[in-house]
């Protein structure tokens, strides 16, 4: 792959699938008036995140070069200078923005605060135990509401719930994979590791996918939900989440996984057969 693509993270964009939930819970997804809108805030938010990946590579990539993995980054490993990965970054801002202000949402504030949120990430929030993995997961609930609120779909608060308990499930177990791959170096690559322990991560991802279970057993069972969908049955699409969460967790603890949600799912063949196993049987149920 060609190190300027490569800076850019295109395996990376399967996290702005979260746009696509309204249009899949909403019933929505065969209105050209929605979908063309959802489509075009999903290509915004490709080339916004690309833009905020090479913008972190930039500023990381002294810190960068002293980790086993990230060393090979392109920036960290010289294959693209600083001054050709910050043209990039601007480039990809412009036309992410330019999509967001042209039509692609009801509300273009919702891909400025991403680049706001991602801003102070960047620049020092992301030293802050605890806030660090809220801030990731408050990246992904923005991509859900671009797909909602953005497309004039109102979402229901059970399943922004579950969309948060996902997020920061995924946000902690990224801090687990980290500490797992760094091990007693691991203060030195990335500072807030120095705040987290082996056991209070476990536990914190305990809580998160506790949380997403049972918010989204609860939402499928809510009766605002049942009329929406005219079946009460969307409960049956619950092992597949089950499944695909204890999967993630075996990858965690026993494969060196979770460090890369992106990357796990596309290499991974259960987690892969979950996701397709629970959008199949959930459209089944809804059409």
């Amino acid at each position: 792959m060609p190190a300027l693509l490569k800076l850019l993270r295109p395996h990376q964009w399967i996290k702005n699938g979260f746009v696509f939930v309204g249009l899949l819970f909403g019933h929505a997804w065969s209105k050209p008036e929605f979908l063309v809108p959802g489509l075009e805030a999903f290509v915004a938010f490709c080339l916004l995140s690309s833009a905020v990946y090479v913008f972190n590579d930039w500023l990381d990539r002294e810190q960068d070069r002293l980790h086993p993995r990230k060393k090979n980054r392109p920036l960290a490993s010289g294959a693209v200078t600083p001054a050709a990965a910050l043209s990039l970054a601007l480039v990809c801002l412009a036309g992410g923005l330019g999509i967001a202000f042209s039509g692609a949402s009801e509300a273009p504030w919702i891909f400025v605060a991403y680049l706001v949120l991602n801003a102070g990430y960047s620049l020092g929030l992301k030293h802050v135990v605890v806030l660090d993995v809220f801030l990731i997961a408050a990246g992904f609930m923005l991509r859900i509401l671009a797909g909602t609120v953005g497309l004039g779909i109102a979402p229901t608060h059970w399943l922004l719930l579950t969309g948060l308990m996902l997020t920061l499930f995924l946000g902690f177990a990224k801090r687990r994979a980290e500490l797992n791959a760094l091990l007693d170096d691991s203060a030195g690559h990335r500072r807030v590791l120095e705040h987290y322990s082996e056991a209070m991560l476990d536990q914190f991802i305990t809580v998160a996918a506790s949380g997403t279970v049972v918010a989204y057993a609860l939402y499928t069972v809510a009766p605002e939900t049942s009329a929406l969908h005219g079946t009460r049955w969307l409960i049956a699409t619950l092992p597949f989440v089950l499944y695909g969460l204890l999967r993630y967790l075996y990858l965690l603890h026993r494969h060196g996984g979770g460090g890369d949600p992106a990357r796990d799912l596309l290499t991974d063949g259960h987690l892969l057969a979950a996701l397709v196993g629970w959008l199949g049987v959930l459209l089944l149920l809804m059409t």
